[in-house]
């Protein structure tokens, strides 16, 4: 059996990190660009299940006319069995798309409650959120028909035991390896990762500058004699989002830094952030070198650097500059143990200052 699997999608989102560039918009029409070459390659090659994890629109910000494309995409592969489980950002809540749109014929929502669709020599199994939040992982005991071909959808943190995750659906792998399923269809991790059968595809297309690299879709093939599993990771998303780094150490002015910024040859086609590394001798303003570069996909810059500058002196000038470092260096030789803490402060402290100029 040949299928795609897809997560994370989040139609709608607003893409406030493009925002401030006017890309936001440009992203949203990538992210519809990237859906369809998911459908079209469905079409091309006769995909018979499309599984699709959790996430696929953002209910704070979905319009009715992007669940009415997204039925239109569906509606372009009638032959294809479409699956679909809620995520945390998509939940089947009152109200929702899920609950009250009517989809095509050939899409199937799971709820919160575990539930097995039979597809012939084929078992799929899926459950969902219903809620922002879901804590329990009882609901994966399943008893397998080991002469079917067995997999299993779901959003969830697999491994999650710290912090959030425990919010999110925490399942362990070690229980999912005791199942004796052939495919686990997961979504909420916005990176692919493959763990065997056991598959993350990542989100569709990045969503920030906290998912560099491929964006895409598995497509998979589960030879039913046998249940060997081939599955194959394509990239469907047009533009990466991607860093630089440029070492500041030489540079002595804020014009020499957006010069050399301006004249770095930078790739085409990409979303940029550019990160600043080194000992820098100068006291920066990032949002006032970003608004003299000429490159407009440069959308961010961060700032790695150590301040290279003489803290004693500046601590005696007789200004609110002085006042600050002076009492954080005194700071300093109170609580030794927190130095590097405090002499990163004092480095956000002086940027502030450069920043109200």
């Amino acid at each position: 059996m040949k299928f795609v699997h897809i997560a994370d999608v989040h139609f709608d989102r607003p893409f406030t990190v493009l925002e401030e560039k006017g890309f936001s918009e440009i992203r949203r029409l990538e992210q519809r660009n990237a859906f369809r070459k998911v459908i079209e390659y469905i079409k091309i090659n006769n995909i018979p299940y499309l599984f699709i994890s959790g996430d696929l629109y953002e209910i704070e910000y979905v319009k009715q006319s992007t669940i009415e494309y997204i039925n239109k995409m569906f509606n372009e592969i009638p032959e294809t069995k479409i699956f679909i489980v809620p995520g945390n950002h998509d939940p089947y809540i009152k109200g929702s798309p899920y609950a009250n749109f009517t989809f095509g014929s050939n899409v199937k929502i799971f709820t919160s409650k575990l539930e097995k669709v039979e597809c012939g020599n084929i078992n799929i199994y899926g459950y969902g959120f219903e809620d922002f939040y879901m804590k329990s992982e009882e609901q994966i005991d399943i008893a397998v028909n080991q002469d079917k071909v067995n997999i299993l959808l779901t959003h969830c943190a697999l491994d999650g035991a710290k912090n959030d995750d425990t919010k999110y659906n925490p399942i362990l792998k070690s229980k999912l390896q005791t199942l004796g399923l052939d495919y686990v269809a997961l979504g909420h991790i916005h990176k692919p990762c493959y763990m065997d059968n056991i598959v993350y595809p990542g989100s569709l297309i990045s969503l920030g500058f906290d998912e560099l690299g491929p964006h895409g879709m598995i497509v998979g093939d589960i030879k039913e004699e046998t249940k060997a599993l081939e599955i194959e990771f394509i990239s469907v998303d047009e533009k990466e989002f991607i860093e630089i780094e440029i070492d500041v150490t030489d540079i002595l002015s804020k014009e020499e830094l957006i010069e050399k910024i301006n004249d770095e040859k930078m790739p085409e086609g990409k979303y940029i952030k550019i990160v600043l590394i080194g000992n820098r001798k100068i006291e920066l303003n990032l949002l006032g070198i970003l608004k003299y570069l000429t490159n407009p996909e440069i959308i961010k810059i961060k700032d790695k650097t150590k301040l290279e500058v003489n803290l004693n002196n500046l601590s005696l000038q007789n200004n609110l500059k002085g006042i600050f470092v002076k009492r954080l260096l005194k700071k300093i030789e109170e609580e030794k143990e927190d130095k590097e803490k405090l002499e990163r402060a004092i480095e956000i402290g002086l940027s502030a200052f450069e920043v109200g100029k």
